[in-house]
């Protein structure tokens, strides 16, 4: 495989989305990334390939590419994004302490419950837009873990501020990058050590496939992180690697409109007498707005947490009454999603009412109006 045919690192964001996945072969003037489906490798080879499960050449492009819009150095390519997680939090010494967001992705908060069980770790829950509590909670600690955007509420960490607090301690910090991908916002040039991507979602964008990234500026903790992914047997499939390759290059006009129906929609179900609040940082009334146009570059992202004036049943009555909006668990997609997140496991504490959706790309008038039918069927004001 030859080597990318990429633009140099000056080239805008916008430029190097699309064009840090290019490869071009030189024999046949093939512009798409070939998928290399191999699990053996001729030890002749000039790349020093040897098995499948130590290395392939598609999830290397991948990983170079999404490195370059994080400006980190190195990226580390997992099965899925709790797999990369799961690594991430085996960096931290046997009964080490690990301080998370408390508005964080179930996922990660109840791999963190059960290693606490088993004695693996200590787990300190902490509001993280809180600097005061983070700066208490991070005393003595390995790991602080948080989130661009806290999964379901749409919290904003001071990056910043987290980054000086755990490294003051010692600790590292990790940020889940996922709901705002690098074109919103970068934690490493605000201090992170490692930023972790569900490629699953915004990456992949098409509901397609399962697949996560680890990112860093640090070699050290790069390699560790790759000896995880072979010991551990966490390494992605390549059908998987090719089609985040192939759906990162409509990243950006992607998450440009689906951004602009979010901030759209936004504003009008505020005016809903049925929704009783609205999560949203591009909100001006949002508490943390004006932290939030300080550290997203391009727009607030799109997804939306509304809480609906509503019990669970009714709640849910709404969520299976849109025709437009899939009722389904996930998101990123170019389609919408909706669902009430108060359903699953480690939800419980939210908001019966409480809706997170993934805003696609469909026409944001038809969205709003496939929503206000879906109120009015549940029996909710519009």
């Amino acid at each position: 495989m030859e080597e990318p045919a990429g633009p140099t690192s000056r080239a805008a964001i916008s430029t190097r989305v699309v064009q840090g996945s290019q490869f071009l072969d030189e024999q046949t003037g093939a512009l798409a990334p070939p998928l290399v489906v191999s699990a053996t490798f001729n030890h002749a080879n000039p790349q020093g390939l040897s098995y499948g499960r130590d290395h392939n050449p598609t999830w290397t492009l991948l990983e170079r590419a999404v490195a370059d819009l994080e400006e980190a150095t190195d990226g580390v390519a997992f099965s899925s994004g709790m797999a990369g997680v799961a690594a991430v939090l085996e960096l931290v010494p046997d009964r080490g302490v690990v301080v998370l967001a408390r508005d964080s992705y179930t996922g990660s908060r109840l791999l963190l419950r059960d290693l606490a069980g088993q004695g693996r770790c200590e787990v300190r829950l902490v509001d993280a837009t809180d600097l005061t509590a983070v700066t208490a909670a991070v005393e003595g600690a390995a790991l602080l873990f948080v989130e661009t955007l806290g999964n379901p509420l749409l919290s904003v960490p001071d990056l910043l501020g987290c980054s000086r607090a755990a490294h003051a301690q010692g600790a590292l910090l990790a940020v889940d990058n996922t709901l705002a991908t690098p074109l919103l916002c970068r934690p490493l040039e605000l201090g992170a050590d490692l930023v972790v991507h569900s490629a699953s979602k915004y990456i992949g964008g098409h509901d397609d496939l399962i697949l996560g990234l680890v990112l860093t500026r640090a070699t050290e903790l790069a390699e560790r992180l790759r000896h995880l992914r072979t010991s551990r047997g966490g390494c992605p499939g390549q059908l998987e690697a090719w089609l985040a390759l192939r759906g990162l290059r409509t990243l950006d006009v992607r998450l440009r409109r689906q951004t602009e129906n979010a901030s759209w929609l936004a504003g009008r179900l505020a005016q809903r007498g049925a929704v009783s609040r609205v999560h949203y940082p591009g909100l001006a009334e949002h508490h943390q707005h004006a932290l939030a146009k300080s550290r997203f570059s391009s727009g607030f992202g799109a997804m939306i947490s509304i809480e609906l004036e509503a019990d669970a049943a009714t709640t849910e009555r709404f969520c299976s009454a849109t025709r437009i909006w899939a009722n389904a668990t996930s998101l990123g997609s170019v389609g919408s999603l909706l669902e009430r997140r108060g359903r699953w496991e480690g939800e419980e504490y939210l908001p019966a009412g409480l809706v997170r959706l993934s805003v696609g790309i469909e026409d944001r008038a038809d969205l709003l109006s496939d929503l206000d039918q879906a109120l009015s069927a549940a029996g909710l004001a519009g």
